[in-house]
């Protein structure tokens, strides 16, 4: 990545590769009902020791990164007038590999993310139709690297919980570069998911601490609580609004091809409770990462029934729901959460974007561009 990652700086190291491959992606997406996948591989050097160190100190550095490929996908399919915000275009999820062609991770041989090294992206259990890469040098080793490496037929195997919990020394029993955190929400409507939301559910899973930094809790969850159907009878176009068990649905895909990379899925249960926050999908994998998805009715959801949460995921436009998540935290006598941002990938940069961008980033807009197509056949 350049440093500063501007988009002007992403643009010009990846712009061109990008917008060749966004093209070859789309003209796939017609060969299915659902939309052609584009996974990024994003070499992250900051995080090749990530087992070593809280992700609370490499969360800002990370969030940078992925915001800033996600705003260029964005301006790159704008421009393009390439559809990246339905089921007719093309699906992008960024993954985070701990890679340097001159360091090793010190990572773990596992299977699961969100950050996953060189070796195990190639030797899991994907099917892709094809493998691109960005012309420059380091490109290009990049993706030497992933051939060795896909070449030597070596699978990874699944692990269990607590495999790994002993990488970490006892000299850094302390945590002396960050609180950890075991326990992380985010919420938010999450319909048509958009690259908006993605941005926001990726860092919500990378906030939350692996089996090296959880001093052997043996259990680590990322609660995602997506809003009830009956909150959202008001909103423009409801008509189109997908259902909550649609969004979920599309909540769950997302997050598991950022975690999973073995070939099996993650053991699913459901709850029904009476109460609040009592319905609720959840998928836990053999690491001991549990993903809650729990339908909400209120502006804060499981944050003021769940104690053990330690952490709330916002963006930048949403700031007083966390001033107001813990101030009622506080009126409980509970400590308050530490509260983790996602930049607001808008059209700061004038002219650099295009008309459009915004479109790919609001529900809204893209249940408004739905009812106009829908008018439109009428």
């Amino acid at each position: 990545m350049p440093s500063p990652p501007s988009l002007s700086a992403l643009k010009a190291a990846f712009g061109d590769t990008l917008h060749e491959v966004l093209k070859e992606a789309v003209s796939h997406s017609s060969e299915s009902n659902k939309a052609a996948i584009l996974e990024i591989a994003l070499a992250c050097p900051h995080l090749l020791d990530a087992a070593r160190t809280p992700r609370s100190a490499s969360y800002n550095a990370t969030q940078t990164l992925l915001a800033g490929i996600y705003k260029l996908v964005c301006v790159i399919a704008a421009q393009d007038n390439i559809d990246v915000e339905d089921e007719n275009g093309v699906d992008v999820r960024v993954i985070l590999v701990a890679w340097s062609p001159d360091t090793h991770p010190s990572l773990p041989r596992s299977p699961y993310g969100p950050i996953v090294t060189l070796e195990t992206l190639a030797r899991s259990a994907r099917a892709w139709q094809y493998a691109f890469g960005v012309e420059s040098e380091a490109g290009e080793a990049m993706v030497q690297a992933f051939v060795t490496a896909k070449g030597s037929g070596e699978q990874v195997s699944n692990v269990q919980a607590n495999q790994f919990a002993d990488v970490v020394g006892s000299e850094h029993a302390e945590h002396p570069f960050g609180q950890p955190h075991h326990h992380v929400a985010v919420g938010g409507t999450f319909d048509h998911l958009h690259i908006g939301h993605k941005l926001l559910l990726a860092m919500t899973v990378f906030a939350v601490d692996d089996e090296a930094n959880t001093n052997n809790h043996s259990e680590r969850s990322a609660t995602i609580g997506i809003t009830g159907d009956q909150l959202l009878k008001s909103k423009k176009h409801a008509e189109l609004l997908q259902s909550w068990n649609r969004r979920q649905k599309a909540v769950q895909d997302f997050v598991d091809s950022t975690v999973n990379f073995t070939a099996g899925p993650p053991s699913v249960t459901t709850r029904n409770d009476a109460g609040p926050n009592g319905k609720s999908v959840d998928f836990r994998y053999p690491n001991g990462l549990n993903i809650q998805c729990t339908e909400i009715q209120d502006p804060f959801g499981p944050t003021i029934t769940e104690q053990r949460i330690t952490a709330l995921i916002i963006s930048g436009e949403t700031r007083s729901g966390g001033k107001a998540v813990n101030d009622k935290r506080e009126e409980k006598g509970w400590d308050a959460l530490q509260v983790f941002e996602v930049d607001v990938l808008d059209a700061e940069e004038g002219g650099e974007v295009g008309e459009g961008f915004q479109n790919k980033l609001s529900s809204s807009a893209i249940r408004e561009k739905l009812a106009a197509i829908a008018t439109s056949r009428m």
